[in-house]
């Protein structure tokens, strides 16, 4: 499966022109993995923009009410993830973009460099085929789009293992997965029919 990925993937970055590929699927399927896969074979044409980058900062969570909710649909700048992917696909200038760092649950801006040469943008995240403002937008700035469907056993237990390794609690990470990631896993499995490609199951 990796090779057909990486073979359409390729198709995109020989276009001859800025092209913006995503990848969506619940938390845990597996996106970040993929795209660096892809990246891993396409080198210097190809650059990775997480929509992670766009998490609101834990203190706007607080003021919001909502850092029980971190990684729902309303805890994103969404329209600022909107309004880097129009430019990203400009491709006139430079574009800098933020990146998430999970060991400190906080986005650092401009951390990630899009070069106007590099001809494909890969970009993941949950909730890039929502058809509900304020995301509905980012389907139509993607030239293609993938969605990621594995083992939903399996894509759990990946969760629980995340949450754990960056410092929760067997308990906690259970606790956490059950009550907020399945509820968003919820709301983008309601989404897979708008994807160019549904990966059923683990690419290998």
């Amino acid at each position: 499966m990796y090779s057909e990925l990486i073979s359409r993937a390729k198709r995109l970055a020989d276009g001859g022109q800025r092209r913006v590929l995503g990848i969506a699927g619940a938390p845990g399927a597996g996106k970040g993995t993929v795209a660096e896969r892809v990246m891993s074979e396409l080198g210097d044409r190809a650059v990775l923009v997480p929509m992670d980058g766009f998490h609101l900062a834990n203190a706007q969570l607080r003021r919001l009410g909502r850092a029980e909710r971190k990684g729902a649909p309303d805890t994103f700048d969404a329209a600022g993830y909107v309004a880097l992917l129009r430019r990203i696909r400009e491709g006139a200038e430079t574009v800098f973009a933020p990146n998430f760092h999970r060991e400190i649950e906080e986005s650092f801006a401009a951390e990630i460099a899009v070069d106007p040469e590099v001809p494909l943008v890969i970009t993941e995240g949950n909730y890039l085929l929502l058809d509900t403002p304020p995301w509905a937008p980012v389907r139509g700035l993607l030239d293609e789009c993938w969605f990621l469907a594995p083992d939903d056993e399996q894509r759990v237990q990946r969760l629980v293992d995340r949450h754990v390794h960056y410092g929760r609690t067997p308990e906690e990470a259970a606790e956490w997965v059950q009550r907020s990631d399945e509820r968003n896993a919820a709301i983008v499995a309601a989404t897979r029919d708008r994807a160019d490609l549904v990966i059923d199951g683990d690419p290998s």
